[in-house]
Parts: structure tokens; sequence; C-alpha cells
């Protein structure tokens, strides 16, 4: 396949000069732009004829990122949220990790097994642990503390901000606090987060930069607006909250970017099969079970 004129660029094959002729040579419109030939998605282009010379920069960086993106996405599951969970897995063989509810445990054992032997009731005790409460805690908590790392080559130098960009939708300059998910803050998180923009505000004013109302955004690593928490609604009265596949396309210009995410844990997700795992501790549990007679 014949390199793109934006490949061509890339490798120093042609100048910025060259680049921009032919790019007046191939179209005519925007509905006639040959963007296989360009080498430019129509987001990537939308940003070169705002920005220019500075967008193909932004292009080169943000490509560059994905690909790292994707690679530390994987390393983060794997070393962080699989590994946890099995270590948290193995702690589940003993009683003492369960708030029993002698209610409610036969019942839960009947509803999943048909009868409420010991080890129907280890069964129901450890999925609903292993596949509810633990995995779910295991990746909120160290997703949070992952986000400013998996964008660390956005990283910003601003007092309360983590990550900045040039935003492939509107071509301006974004001032960013990254959330992991849309029930990640509190009450008080609105006001720090707040307190943070207006502090941006006011270097603005005092250094003469040309940052808006709408360049001081949250984003939020994964999920849709639907599905924002109230205090999120708080915060989206005074600044722009973009989440999921928004705010992946508005930071790569790539449209699927999110998917690929998804898909990247999915292919991760492809190398457990925890059931050995899951019946050694199911196992060990019921043992305490029976000896406990409960």
């Amino acid at each position: 396949m014949n390199d793109t004129f934006f490949d061509k660029y890339i490798n120093e094959e042609i100048t910025y000069d060259e680049f921009t002729k032919q790019v007046s040579l191939i179209y005519e419109s925007e509905t006639s732009v040959d963007y296989n030939l360009l080498g430019l998605s129509v987001s990537e282009f939308e940003l070169y004829k705002r920005l220019g010379k500075d967008a193909l920069e932004n292009i080169i960086s943000a490509r560059k990122h994905k690909a790292e993106i994707i690679q530390k996405w994987k390393k983060f599951f794997r070393e962080e949220i699989a590994e946890n969970h099995r270590k948290n897995t193995l702690k589940l063989e003993h009683l003492k990790e369960f708030n029993l509810n002698p209610f409610l445990d036969n019942y839960k054992a009947n509803f999943l097994l048909g009868d409420s032997s010991a080890k129907s009731k280890a069964t129901a005790l450890i999925y609903a642990r292993t596949l509810g409460s633990s995995i779910n805690t295991t990746f909120g908590t160290n997703l949070q503390k992952f986000c400013s790392d998996i964008l660390s080559g956005y990283a910003s130098t601003t007092s309360g901000i983590d990550i900045e960009f040039e935003d492939f939708i509107d071509g301006r300059r974004k001032y960013c606090q990254i959330k992991a998910g849309p029930n990640t803050i509190n009450k008080d998180d609105v006001k720090t987060i707040s307190d943070h923009f207006i502090g941006v505000k006011n270097l603005a004013r005092t250094n003469n930069l040309n940052i808006g109302f709408n360049d001081l955004i949250v984003g939020v690593f994964y999920g849709e607006e639907k599905d924002l928490s109230g205090h999120y609604k708080k915060i989206k009265k005074d600044y722009p909250v973009y989440i999921g596949q928004d705010f992946w396309y508005r930071l790569t210009g790539d449209s699927s970017f999110y998917k690929e995410l998804t898909a990247a844990i999915d292919e991760v997700a492809s190398e457990y099969d925890g059931r050995e795992l899951l019946n050694t501790v199911i196992n060990k549990l019921a043992d305490e079970i029976e000896k406990a007679e409960i």
C-alpha cells in the first residue's frame, strides 16, 4: 500500500509546504476530500484546517499516545485488576471474610443451586463477592489512581489540572481534570474541582491567557452521559463534562478509540480462566462452613 501524504510528511519525505500543496490538489470542497490519500481522518483534517502545521504536530503526538495508552491499559489491567482480583479471591476461603446472614444465606444457596448444602452456601457467597463487589471495588479504586498515569503524555504543569490537550472537535486547548467513572466523585469533589478551575481562570487573567469557560473540563474515563451522577451534573452547570467515547474522541481524534480500549480489555480477559481457582476456594470455604455447622 502506498504511503499517504501525511505518512510522507511524518517520514520527512516532503516538507510542510509540499504537504499543503498536495492537500490543495486532492480536494475542491469538503465533500470531495480523499481522506485515504491524504492520510488524515475527518476530525484530524478539520483540526488541520483550523490550526495548520500545529495541528499536524498534535495529530502525530495523539497517534503516538494512542498506542502508549493501549499498552499501558493492558498492562494495568493484568497487573492491577486481574492480579488483585486473584489475591482477593484467595482470601475468601476463610469464613472470617464474610458477614453471614442466617436469614438469607440458605435462601441464596437454594435460589442459586437448589439446596442449602455447605458447598452451595459457599458457592453463593463466593460468586456474589468475586463477581460483584470485589472486582468492582478493585476496578474503581485502582482506575482512579491510574488515570493520570495512563495519560501522562498529556500531563499538565498547571496547578489543579491533570492533563492538557488540543480538542479535536473544536480545536481549543483544554485544561482537564480526569475522573474514572460516572459515579466516582462525591460532594466534596465538586467544590475541589470548581476551586481548581477558578484558580486556572485567575491565572489566565494574570497572564493574559485565552482560556474560556468551555476550555476547563472534566474528562470521565468510561460510561455514558445519561449515567453521570448528580455531582457531575452540578459541575456541568458551569463546566463541560465529557465522558466515555466523547472524551476519548476529543482527546485522540479517533471516534472508535473508546471501542479500542474495550477491545484491548476483551483481549486481556481471554487470557484468564478462573474456574479452577474458584473451585478450590469454594471447597475450602465449604469445609469451614461444615465444621462450623452453619
